[in-house]
């Protein structure tokens, strides 16, 4: 199991320290929400940030995982290429042709995700799946952080899995959205590789917190 901080609930007066706090104290990945305005109502930031996030990935050797809430995607792949960024992942609503996109992205020689809205039938993904290496499910509605978890998104990770594993490829299931300690175990349980988590990460100390959740989707009692 992976995880994979949300810096959207980190402190953006002090993004670059509060992302390493998370990093060293034991994140996997670094999860870079891009919000346009259009695809989701909110605005976010762009591929300067993520640029200035490359070096601190690269010196605690994590992943930077850049997830595009944007209509058009297409036309972002270079910038966030040039960035850095690890993997890029796109939504499946957002693109004209999903499968194209990803082996775009691929051709930068980055890792490809695809993702899909809670409404969205998970048919949509499945479709192109085998062009991804991740597959990404959303757990709230995109476009603001602080959201519960939808209880049904379980039986959508199990579905996932359980398709993944009927079919050759290796693709991993990322979650993003209300993951906390609580459900961390009930997610990796249904087949769940990297949970992105936020405020339960960001929210007090980064250490603990990194902690109590690796703890508690591991089955441990922290």
């Amino acid at each position: 199991m992976l995880l994979a901080p949300s810096i959207l609930a980190a402190d953006f007066a002090r993004l670059g320290a509060h992302a390493a706090e998370a990093l060293h104290a034991g994140g996997d990945w670094l999860h870079v929400d891009v919000m346009d305005g259009h695809f989701v109502p909110e605005i976010t930031i762009g591929a300067l940030v993520a640029k200035s996030l490359r070096p601190l990935c690269t010196d605690t050797g994590t992943v930077l995982d850049v997830h595009l809430m944007v209509e058009r995607p297409e036309r972002q792949i270079a910038f966030f290429a040039d960035a850095g960024a690890d993997v890029i992942t796109v939504h499946v609503e957002a693109c004209r042709d999903p499968a194209r996109t990803l082996q775009h992205i691929r051709s930068q020689g980055l890792r490809a995700g695809i993702t899909l809205c809670p409404d969205t039938p998970l048919d949509r993904v499945l479709e192109v799946v085998r062009h991804a290496d991740v597959a990404l499910v959303m757990s709230v509605v995109p476009g603001r952080g602080g959201q519960a978890y939808i209880p049904r998104s379980t039986n959508r990770i199990r579905r996932l899995r359980k398709y993944l594993d009927a079919n050759p490829c290796n693709t991993l299931i990322e979650v993003d959205g209300g993951v906390k300690a609580h459900n961390a175990y009930e997610i990796v349980a249904a087949g769940a590789d990297v949970l992105v988590v936020g405020s339960a990460v960001f929210r007090g100390s980064a250490a603990e917190n990194v902690a109590a959740i690796k703890a508690a989707a591991l089955g441990v009692n922290s």
